[in-house]
């Protein structure tokens, strides 16, 4: 049976399950493919308790930590409304196709439209058409506000 609890990362069973699944997650082709660095280890539960716009969720299987959803609260000017950002999506391995994501999905809307969001987001990989289609599934599609000037791009500037 999944247990799905929103994190309280100051109980050490969250934080752990936590750390355990963006390591997972980092090592993933979506996630980089590459380990998550020792300063994020050392340093992410700290820096994220201090913070009071990130919402976690978290799925058990048993004591198993199985899914995690991270978001973070912004802002939308045009409807001066918060919105949720899914910045870390996961489902372990061992747990996919199990409909996870759908749970997850389900609880961070419910905490969205109890802080009263206007919208939650989300980025994909271009080629992950996994993600897509479970995305699509929930909802989510690209952003346009006007067809002929095409979809919203997210693009990035590293700051080193």
């Amino acid at each position: 049976m999944f247990n799905i609890v929103q994190a309280d990362l100051t109980i050490a069973e969250h934080a752990q399950a936590y750390l355990q699944l963006m390591s997972h997650y980092a090592l993933d082709p979506m996630g980089g493919g590459e380990a998550l660095s020792d300063f994020a280890k050392e340093n992410l539960i700290e820096a994220l308790l201090k913070r009071n716009d990130v919402f976690i969720v978290l799925i058990f299987k048993d004591k198993n930590p199985a899914a995690l959803l991270t978001a973070i609260e912004g802002f939308s000017t045009f409807a001066c409304r918060p919105l949720l950002n899914i910045h870390d999506l996961v489902v372990h391995n061992n747990y996919r196709g199990q409909g996870l994501s759908g749970q997850l999905f389900a609880e961070i809307e419910k905490i969205a439209r109890s802080i009263k969001c206007c919208k939650i987001t989300l980025e994909v990989l271009e080629g992950n058409q996994i993600a897509k289609k479970a995305y699509n599934k929930q909802g989510f599609s690209d952003y346009q506000l006007d067809p002929e000037c095409g979809s919203a791009l997210f693009w990035s500037k590293p700051l080193n």
